[in-house]
């Protein structure tokens, strides 16, 4: 009996440029409670929506947090600065940082991974539509 190894690879889609309509980051203590916030809320539902993230304010804020001089600390950086980034590598580098993150770093780096998924979503339907 022969044996095929079949390596499946899937085409990935080139990420979308977000951008941040907020030009001011939120202070801590509201980043500290959106999080919470939203956190509850999506723990309260069995199938949150995508839709369900922080605000931009939040968001900027929470890059501002996390900007660095390490790579993915830089593209955080970017989000901060210019209020633009590359969705794709946006994720990779919060996925990244939450390795290094505290316990409540992670919750906001989780929060802010969603609030790009959010971003994303709004873009495929209004490309749609």
């Amino acid at each position: 009996m022969y044996t095929v190894n079949v390596r499946w690879t899937r085409v990935r889609e080139r990420g979308v440029i977000i951008s941040c309509r907020s030009t001011s980051p939120a202070p801590d203590g509201q980043i500290a409670a959106e999080i919470s916030q939203v956190l509850e809320k999506r723990a309260a539902l069995k199938h949150p929506p995508v839709s369900m993230a922080v605000s931009d304010v939040v968001a900027l804020g929470i890059a501002g947090v996390f900007s660095s001089p390490t790579p993915s600390g830089q593209v955080l950086s970017r989000l901060y600065r210019h209020g633009a980034v590359d969705s794709d590598a946006l994720l990779e580098a919060a996925r990244v940082e939450q390795g290094y993150a505290s316990p409540e770093g992670h919750a906001a780096l989780y929060c802010l991974i969603g609030w790009v998924q959010a971003q994303v979503y709004r873009e495929q339907v209004r490309e749609t539509s």
